[in-house]
């Protein structure tokens, strides 16, 4: 019993000497999606503000494909010391999981939630050239055409697929879906008129939409949003009680000690309570937002379960 007890006094002082020592090196925010989208974009703010507070280099590493699969099983296999972090959202935490029947890494015992970084509220977004200035109108263009219109997401079974195909099923429109690698690519061909509509976060869509080459006919949080003051909810559209939006995050591997990733917890809410990084992302569109590690943890499971019972209830398939 002695040996046991002085066994885990040595590990937990070894773990809170780990946590005041770090960062000794650069740290790497891996982001399982191309660039340009807006789980890249919060990854890039957070970076660069967390350079200047820990006074080491933080880099992003863009790893995209398989719906995020791919980055975040690097993540999963990477040593849990804190050097090495990924920028989940609610489609790689709380969707994959539910959506493909097998992923490279265990879900539930891969990551250690560290801490919330923002919720981005949805925008739903026509080309210019598509003759419907509201909500309404759109649907009445849709059922005039049914298949003859599409459009893209970031990828199968991601939040922006899952809110376009809630909107469908409420409007019983018939919009066919193209997906792509991630919320760049996505934007870009809606930009070139090769889709009509897309649901993709304001946070990466707010500057073309600001700059009139994209129009936003509504947002799919509970509330407006500060980035885009005059573009009406879907429920004030005539959707009542439509909410979908999605998140980003910072995930550590699993085995990262509790009060390492606490500390960088407390780091990132600490940075994004800053007025100059809370201004950044709501002037982009986001709603700052942080949590402990539990608080993130619990969240991220709510949200399984929601999106898990949507995906069932639709026979919604990552093809």
């Amino acid at each position: 019993m002695k040996r046991a007890f002085t066994f885990a006094a040595l590990c937990l002082a070894a773990s809170m000497a780990l946590a005041q020592a770090w960062p000794g090196k650069a740290v790497t925010i891996v982001v399982p999606f191309p660039p340009g989208g807006g789980t890249d974009t919060g990854a890039r703010i957070l970076a660069e503000q967390r350079s200047k507070k820990w006074g080491q280099p933080v880099l992003v590493d863009n790893k995209g494909g398989a719906a995020g699969q791919i980055g975040a099983d690097a993540v999963a296999k990477a040593r849990p010391d804190g050097y090495t972090l990924l920028m989940g959202n609610i489609g790689t935490q709380a969707i994959n999981p539910v959506l493909y029947p097998k992923l490279p890494y265990d879900p539930d015992k891969a990551f250690a939630p560290v801490s919330l970084v923002a919720e981005l509220p949805l925008a739903m977004m026509v080309h210019p050239g598509v003759r419907a200035r509201n909500v309404k109108e759109f649907v009445e263009l849709a059922k005039s055409q049914p298949g003859k219109l599409s459009y893209s997401s970031s990828g199968a079974g991601g939040g922006p697929h899952l809110a376009a195909e809630m909107f469908k099923d409420a409007t019983g429109t018939f919009v066919l879906h193209v997906p792509y690698r991630g919320g760049g690519p996505a934007v870009a061909d809606l930009l070139a008129g090769h889709v009509q509509l897309s649901f993709m976060t304001v946070f990466e869509a707010s500057g073309q939409i600001k700059a009139g080459k994209l129009r936003a006919l509504a947002v799919t949080s509970d509330k407006r949003v500060s980035a885009l003051p005059d573009v009406p909810t879907l429920a004030e559209s005539g959707l009542p009680g439509f909410n979908s939006i999605s998140w980003i995050g910072i995930l550590a591997p699993v085995g990262t000690p509790a009060d390492l990733a606490e500390k960088i917890s407390a780091d990132i809410r600490e940075v994004v309570a800053r007025d100059e990084v809370r201004g950044k992302l709501v002037d982009l569109g986001a709603v700052p937002a942080t949590s402990t590690p539990a608080q993130f943890a619990a969240m991220i499971d709510k949200d399984r379960k929601r999106y898990g019972q949507i995906i069932r209830d639709r026979k919604i398939s990552a093809q």
